[in-house]
């Protein structure tokens, strides 16, 4: 599955289960912003969940929030290991 693939099927996914519309470039643009360093650091990391958190207009339980920086963390930013976290996710 190409990355064109997956981003559409995330972004689809989401915007099913919130029941809201967020655009591609809304995605874009916070995702430009989005570094190795954000994902090595657990208040970077917290930050992003909830930015995009807002950005759905969907509440992350604090549990929630550990849950998927523990999950961040253990992957060691792999993208493979990435994408199969995020389809995890996207069943949830």
């Amino acid at each position: 599955m190409g990355n064109k693939d997956i981003s559409k099927d995330v972004l689809s996914s989401i915007n099913k289960k919130t029941g809201k519309k967020i655009s591609e470039n809304e995605v874009k643009k916070l995702a430009s912003g989005v570094t190795a360093e954000t994902m090595q650091s657990e208040a970077e990391l917290r930050k992003l969940i909830k930015q995009v958190s807002t950005m759905a207009k969907v509440p992350v339980a604090e549990s929630t929030v550990n849950d998927i920086v523990k999950a961040v963390k253990a992957s060691g930013m792999n993208m493979n290991s990435m994408e199969t976290l995020m389809k995890m996710m996207m069943k949830k």
